[in-house]
């Protein structure tokens, strides 16, 4: 079971690198108002989406403790990133205050997960 968390845990961390590498790669097109949500971001996301959920319910079967409130905060961010980055995905320019929020909110995600203990 240790082996299988462990590839989720990989899987997971490699969502979190795609959406934030997206992220990056766009700062200076954000600076000039031409950032936009590259499918790798939604990707990520989607990717991070699903693992969080499996490492939930492999825990929870493996008889580990889970800290529900921390998974639920992780959760809200993560729906709030899906929901912006879905919704404005087509978009040739996004905002940056938007744009920025992702960022922000990615950021949140990755501390909330490695501060919270």
């Amino acid at each position: 079971m240790d082996v299988l968390i462990n590839v989720f845990v990989a899987l997971h961390i490699i969502g979190i690198a795609s959406l934030l590498g997206g992220f990056l790669t766009q700062m200076k097109a954000m600076g000039a108002g031409t950032a936009r949500f590259s499918p790798a971001m939604l990707h990520g996301a989607l990717t991070m989406l699903i693992t969080g959920i499996a490492l939930v319910g492999l825990n929870e079967a493996d008889d580990q403790t889970v800290n529900n409130l921390k998974v639920g905060i992780k959760l809200a961010i993560l729906v709030v990133i899906l929901g912006l980055v879905y919704v404005k995905r087509d978009e040739e320019k996004v905002d940056k205050g938007l744009f920025a929020a992702v960022g922000g909110l990615t950021m949140a995600n990755i501390f909330v997960a490695t501060l919270w203990v």
